[in-house]
């Protein structure tokens, strides 16, 4: 039970988005099986009724054929349309679920520190969000549909034999119980471990082949392309070894379904010919129950794999379930109180999990509106934790954080296989053709987009393919002056660039940030460079998380930090 208790919030989310749906789908799938069962048995009784009123001629001409013939007629269509609807409601009403699943689990990341938690196993997300939900569309199709089918199949069979005889109706539910829905139960114990050893197998072969084909020269670089491939086919190996043992279990558990259908056939055949040699009822009810009997294990069958599939489910559940019950968390910036400030931080501590060391200490800075700060010392002093700090990628484990709305320009571009303007968008989805045209402009990329057939509507391949280096710097670049915030934060935003290339940008940078609003523009520049330092109103020095080193523009100071930053 305790097992079954992770799919609380799973099923709570089902039954809270589409309730309706939901419902009407089983009871479709039940009016299915039941008009399969009932048009097996009245076919069957038609049949033999008919034989025996065709032994006399009295008999053969007052036999209605006209009546049960119309309702094998009635059942046959209800059945195929029962079918058909059941479909269409439990996949529409499964693919909406799925879909509001992944945006609950999705918005559910959308908080502090969740890019650092996802940094770490960047794989997490893409997992939860496929292979985790999609194992979670087996709860309802192929279990919840077909056990809501099996129990209403279970009284129908029972009150229908219990008007033939008590005794012959309370032997067909007994066995209809105990294997109908005790196999399933056995199958799903049975298949638990190697369900779930199959779906981390799964897991294991498909990041380990993204490495190798994503991670290719860095693994031929460390000597390590052999040992990635041999990792491969270890997962490999330990998925064949799961899906051996359970098509084992299938067999094994399909077996046993057959043992049991022909368990029901003999009891209602037994029961059957017991009760027409005593003359309880006809041979043609007889037929009735005997054929009645035959469709009813159906919907019990169904329930095997889903059974089969429940390990997977379980751990599919529990690993997402925990995300349902976190409710979306964004950032929003608290305002310095000074509204001449655009930054106030106040004997602030960071530390990137408990009890590690602190990364950022006592740390106690004020940024006036419109001043452009450069932030310098060696990597790993803790220049790009403060800046995701300020941009609420990470929150603080002491102390006060105040500032303006911010746009953070990482040292990485991110950039996506669509349009040109689609990528901009990003930053402003209502923005038209000329509001981009003029952030291109100002970022130097406008006269290149201009030249391109498809000007805004170029599309881009998997992270920016068909741009250069600095093409694609620039339109980061412009999707910043795009998002209009009155703090910038920029982690090296000229690195790896060429002087002529990094030196545009710069400029871009700083016609961008005064311009008629250049009184609330504030830049935070995280860098290494000289030349981005050099644009600075004011230079801070880090080192081991801590500020040690301030200095204004233009004093000797300055020019002595300058010195130390490297020149390319």
């Amino acid at each position: 039970m305790k097992k079954l208790a992770v799919l609380k919030p799973v099923l709570t989310l089902f039954f809270s988005e589409k309730r309706a749906k939901l419902w009407a789908g089983m009871l479709l799938a039940a009016m299915t099986v039941l008009c399969g069962i009932l048009l097996l048995g009245l076919s069957g009784w038609f049949i033999t009724a008919t034989a025996i009123a065709g032994l006399a001629t009295a008999s053969a001409l007052a036999f209605d054929v006209f009546a049960p013939a119309a309702g094998i007629r009635l059942l046959a269509i209800l059945r195929t349309a029962s079918r058909y609807a059941e479909r269409l409601v439990t996949h529409d009403a499964t693919l909406a679920v799925l879909a509001a699943m992944r945006e609950k689990l999705f918005r559910s990341w959308a908080a502090p520190q969740a890019a650092k938690t996802l940094l770490r196993r960047p794989s997490r997300l893409l997992f939860r969000l496929t292979a985790d939900i999609d194992a979670l569309d087996a709860l309802y199709l192929r279990v919840l549909v077909p056990a809501a089918a099996a129990f209403v199949t279970m009284l129908v069979v029972g009150v229908a034999f219990w008007l033939i005889d008590s005794t012959f109706s309370l032997a067909m539910v007994l066995v209809l119980l105990v294997a109908g829905f005790g196999l399933p139960v056995v199958a799903a114990l049975w298949a638990m471990k190697p369900m779930r050893r199959r779906a981390k197998a799964v897991e294991a072969v498909r990041a380990r082949s993204i490495d190798l084909v994503s991670g290719q020269t860095d693994l031929l670089m460390a000597g390590r392309l052999q040992a990635q491939s041999v990792s491969i086919c270890v997962a490999d190996q330990r998925l064949s070894n799961a899906d051996d043992h359970l098509n084992r279990i299938e067999v094994s558990v399909g077996a046993g379904f057959g043992i049991a259908s022909v368990l029901l056939l003999c009891v209602a055949l037994l029961g059957g010919v017991w009760l027409a040699e005593a003359g309880v009822i006809s041979p043609a009810v007889a037929a009735f129950a005997l054929l009645m009997a035959l469709g009813a294990m159906e919907p019990f069958a169904a329930l095997r794999r889903g059974a089969m599939e429940l390990g997977r489910t379980l751990m599919a559940a529990q690993r997402v379930g925990d995300r349902y019950n976190t409710k979306p968390s964004f950032y929003v910036p608290v305002q310095p109180a000074n509204p001449q400030d655009a930054v106030y931080l106040e004997h602030v501590d960071m530390r990137y999990e408990d009890n590690a060391p602190l990364v950022l200490q006592d740390i106690n800075l004020t940024v006036r509106k419109g001043e452009k700060l450069a932030i310098v010392g060696t990597s790993g002093t803790g220049k790009s934790t403060l800046m995701a700090l300020l941009a609420g990628e990470m929150a603080q484990t002491s102390g006060i954080v105040r500032h303006d709305a911010a746009t953070l320009l990482t040292q990485k571009t991110q950039l996506f296989q669509d349009s040109l303007a689609e990528n901009l968008r990003l930053a402003q989805p209502q923005a038209s053709d000329a509001e981009l045209m003029r952030v291109l402009e100002l970022a130097g990329l406008s006269e290149t987009v201009t030249e391109m057939p498809q000007q805004l509507e170029t599309m881009l391949g998997e992270g920016g393919l068909g741009l250069s280096g600095g093409q694609a710097r620039r339109l980061a670049l412009a999707r910043l002056f795009l998002h209009n915030t009155p703090l910038w934060l920029l982690d090296e935003p000229t690195e790896g660039l060429d002087k002529a290339t990094a030196q545009d940008i710069l400029q871009s940078l700083a016609q961008a940030s005064g311009g008629s609003d250049t009184e609330n523009r504030t830049m935070i520049i995280a860098t290494h460079l000289r030349r981005e330092a050099e644009i600075a109103d004011r230079i801070i020095v880090m080192s081991n998380g801590r500020m040690t080193v301030e200095a204004l523009k233009d004093t000797p100071e300055f020019s002595a930090i300058l010195e130390t930053l490297r020149q390319v």
